[in-house]
């Protein structure tokens, strides 16, 4: 369960993180709030997940999950690079999320 709720904490970092760029240095009131919504969704989820995970695993995996989503979704809706310096470089961040998974067994 505290998996998923780190997975969880991981994708409403996306969002805070996305939202930023659109509530335009917090001068746009529906962006901003939902951005904060965002925010404090995910440090709640992160914080239960804690209960039961390693805490540098724990936030490693969540940063990881948040700034593999944030460049995948900068990618695909931002039109934002996708050459192949960068996707590998995106790789290896999942890749390091996994390991770290996986060695907290």
């Amino acid at each position: 369960m505290s998996w998923f709720l780190l997975f969880l904490a991981g994708l409403f970092e996306i969002g805070w993180a996305v939202g930023l760029r659109y509530s335009d240095g917090w001068t746009r009131p529906w962006p901003s709030l939902a951005t904060l919504a965002a925010m404090i969704v995910s440090f709640g989820f992160l914080s239960l997940a804690l209960r039961a995970l390693p805490l540098g695993t724990a936030y490693a995996v969540w940063t990881g999950i948040g700034a593999v989503g944030t460049a995948v979704v900068g990618i695909v809706l931002l039109g934002e690079s996708a050459n192949p310096l960068r996707l590998a470089s995106i790789a290896l961040i999942v890749l390091g999320v996994l390991g770290l998974k996986f060695a907290s067994h």
